[in-house]
């Protein structure tokens, strides 16, 4: 086993000279292992393996104060700037309700946590069993660093070498086929809709995913759309000052910005929003499919653009600003308006 991890460790060494700006997940892709597994190589030389007690760590993230919060998939990242207030659980469902700071938490799919140090960018990475990152928390330039040791100190692993056992991804779910679906009954549940929260559970319980969703939906409620007006919207939504909410989910975490995206940017094939407090960095070649999205609720209907990949899995959602007992924007619906030709 030593050999081996020292024969992986001279790989990566070998791809860091030859590309310093690697990130480490593409390194992983590179190298056929698992983000986890690299940054558990460098366990005792510079990263420290933390005590599977996830819940307790997050609930003292407050105590680092201002710190970047990342949450990606495969196509996507999200990163918030912020402090980890209000952080509660239920059992493994877990929430930190913030204006800045927004997440929601599962913690079932988190498997391992380090504290990582990279080139003297510290922070908290925790993945799920199949080694894929759920989420990430980072020190910036205004975080108490002696907090930030303080609580890797007290949460680092009594055996500090482990060999990590993965347990590897099954891939998309197989998706029920339609001629078993009762689309009457699935429509019908849609229109009875009163909270958008409600959605994720309707299609539970129909044996739908969001992709089937899209085109088994009620006339007028799902409407696709060409991939050029994700732009052509968030360049609207950026010179108008649209306040907007924007979903990006790991297997563990769904990250949530609320406020303006004003500083738009393309880099190769990532398309950015680059702001003080939020940057989102959207692969583009890993879209497959735009939807705008109609839900009924009892403060009227809320339309989200839905993007999806091309094994259906979703990669951001986005909505126009709003809280329970609040209509939707009426600035984010005309934008829709305008562009959902």
């Amino acid at each position: 086993m030593e050999n081996m991890t020292l024969t992986l460790k001279e790989q990566w060494d070998a791809l860091k000279e030859g590309n310093p700006r690697l990130r480490l997940r593409d390194a992983a892709l590179q190298l056929g292992v698992t983000e986890a597994d690299l940054v558990n190589l460098n366990v005792g030389h510079g990263n420290t393996l933390l005590r599977p007690v996830f819940q307790e760590i997050l609930c003292e993230v407050e105590q680092l104060g201002y710190v970047m919060a990342l949450t990606r998939n495969d196509h996507c990242v999200h990163e918030r700037k912020g402090v980890y207030r209000n952080v509660t659980f239920n059992g493994n469902i877990g929430l930190a309700v913030n204006p800045d700071i927004d997440l929601r938490l599962f913690m079932g799919g988190w498997k391992f946590g380090f504290a990582v140090n990279e080139g003297g960018r510290l922070s908290l990475q925790f993945f799920g069993k199949d080694g894929e990152a759920v989420h990430k928390i980072y020190v910036t330039d205004q975080t108490d660093v002696a907090a930030y040791h303080a609580l890797v100190a007290k949460y680092k692993a009594k055996e500090q070498e482990q060999t990590l056992e993965i347990v590897p991804s099954t891939g998309p779910k197989e998706e029920k086929p339609y001629d078993e679906i009762d689309i009457p009954a699935f429509q019908q549940a849609w229109l009875n809709l009163e909270d958008t929260h409600a959605f994720h559970g309707m299609l539970l319980k129909h044996k739908v995913s969001r992709r089937q969703a899209m085109h088994l939906a009620p006339s007028g409620h799902a409407q696709p759309l060409r991939l050029d007006r994700l732009k052509q919207i968030m360049q609207a939504v950026s010179e108008r000052d649209v306040e907007i909410m924007v979903f990006t989910g790991s297997a563990g975490c769904i990250q949530i910005h609320t406020g303006k995206a004003k500083k738009l940017v393309q880099t190769g094939p990532w398309f950015n929003v680059l702001d003080p407090e939020f940057n989102l960095h959207l692969r583009e070649d890993g879209i497959a499919s735009l939807w705008i999205v109609k839900k009924p609720t009892v403060d009227g209907p809320v339309h989200s653009m839905e993007v999806f990949d091309k094994d259906g899995g979703m990669v951001v959602q986005f909505f126009g600003k709003r809280k329970p007992g609040v209509p939707e924007s009426e600035e984010w619906r005309t934008v829709l308006q305008e562009f959902g030709g």
